[in-house]
C-alpha cells in the first residue's frame, strides 16, 4: 500500500521530516519525505495498510512543536528499498 501526503501548518522548521523518518522507520514504512515552498511536507509512503495508517495518524498529530492544520492523503505507486529525507523542492 502506497500514498502522496501533504501535511499543512507549522510544519518546517520544527524538525517534522527527521520525526517523521523516524517514526516511517520504527513502523517498517519505506518511501521518503521533503519541504516543499509555500511551507508544507511532502511524503511518500509505502508499507502494510496497519504501518500506512499508523503513519497518518501520526502524521495528523505530528511532532510536539509541529502544529498540523492539514493533511491531505492520495493513493499512489511506488517501491522503495528504505525511507529517505529528500532535498526541499
Amino acid at each position: 500500500m502506497a500514498r502522496h501526503v501533504l501535511i499543512s501548518g507549522l510544519v518546517q522548521g520544527v524538525g517534522f521530516r527527521y520525526h517523521f523518518m523516524e517514526q516511517a522507520q520504527g513502523l517498517g514504512i519505506t518511501g521518503w519525505v521533503r519541504n516543499r515552498r509555500g511551507g508544507r511536507v511532502e511524503a511518500v509512503i509505502a508499507g502494510t495498510p496497519e504501518a500506512v495508517e499508523a503513519m497518518l495518524a501520526w502524521a495528523r498529530r505530528g511532532p510536539a512543536a509541529a502544529r498540523v492544520e492539514r493533511v491531505d492523503v492520495g493513493e499512489t505507486t511506488g517501491s522503495f528499498s528504505s525511507f529517505e529525507l529528500r532535498p526541499s523542492e
